[in-house]
């Protein structure tokens, strides 16, 4: 579905003179290893453009990656992810300083950064490639984001339970260059503001004291 809205969007662009766009780079983002104290964590939760940035704005959080995770397909391109016969899900993999947030309150951040009730879609986007899933990388992480599921649930922020699947991490590949930041790169974007922008506002809302500074404003 999102592919389809691109090219709707990719029309318009053109209609209006949008000749000298510069190409995007389609090179494979890579995968860092964590720096000494840093720890990373792994979610999906519909397009990774939105979910990068959400999680980019909280404190602690040095960086983010945004790639493929769950599926089976070994270095899928997007094209591939969005035929949706990789099993793989548009993921971020989250690099922070577990001395200034934890892995709970990532976690809480993440479940108000889109909607966790929505099996296999997300909005105007469907398919398990937009499926919501926390990939634990360790049996003490799985039981914080099953802890973390029941709290929600609990405070009936949501009128439908959460059907975020719970599911231990193998291995994330780096989507293409182009998609890392792209919510930064292109604030023009028709789908940035009407589908990804309000994603980001409502994590900001729900969670305040979990922000950077510049963005808990």
């Amino acid at each position: 579905m999102k592919r389809i809205s691109l090219l709707f969007l990719s029309v318009i662009w053109l209609a209006v003179g949008c000749a000298n766009a510069v190409p995007e780079d389609h090179s494979f983002a890579k995968l860092p290893a964590p720096a000494p104290g840093e720890k990373v964590a792994t979610f999906a939760g519909g397009c990774f453009w939105a979910m990068s940035e959400a999680m980019s704005e909280l404190k602690g959080v040095n960086k983010v990656v945004a790639g493929y995770s769950g599926g089976t397909t070994v270095r899928p391109t997007y094209e591939q992810v969005c035929e949706k016969n990789t099993g793989h899900a548009e993921s971020v993999q989250v690099y922070y300083d577990p001395k200034v947030i934890s892995y709970a309150q990532l976690v809480d951040a993440f479940l108000y950064a889109h909607n966790p009730t929505e099996l296999n879609y997300q909005g105007p986007d469907e398919g398990e490639d937009y499926r919501s899933a926390i990939f634990y990388h360790s049996p003490e992480e799985k039981a914080i984001a099953e802890a973390e599921i029941k709290k929600v649930n609990a405070s009936h922020h949501y009128d439908k339970p959460i059907v975020t699947e719970v599911t231990e991490y193998k291995i994330l590949y780096p989507a293409e260059v182009y998609h890392q930041g792209y919510y930064r790169t292109h604030p023009g974007s028709g789908y940035i503001q009407s589908v990804s922008v309000p994603k980001v506002m409502k994590m900001r809302k729900a969670v305040p004291q979990l922000l950077k500074p510049e963005f808990a404003k």
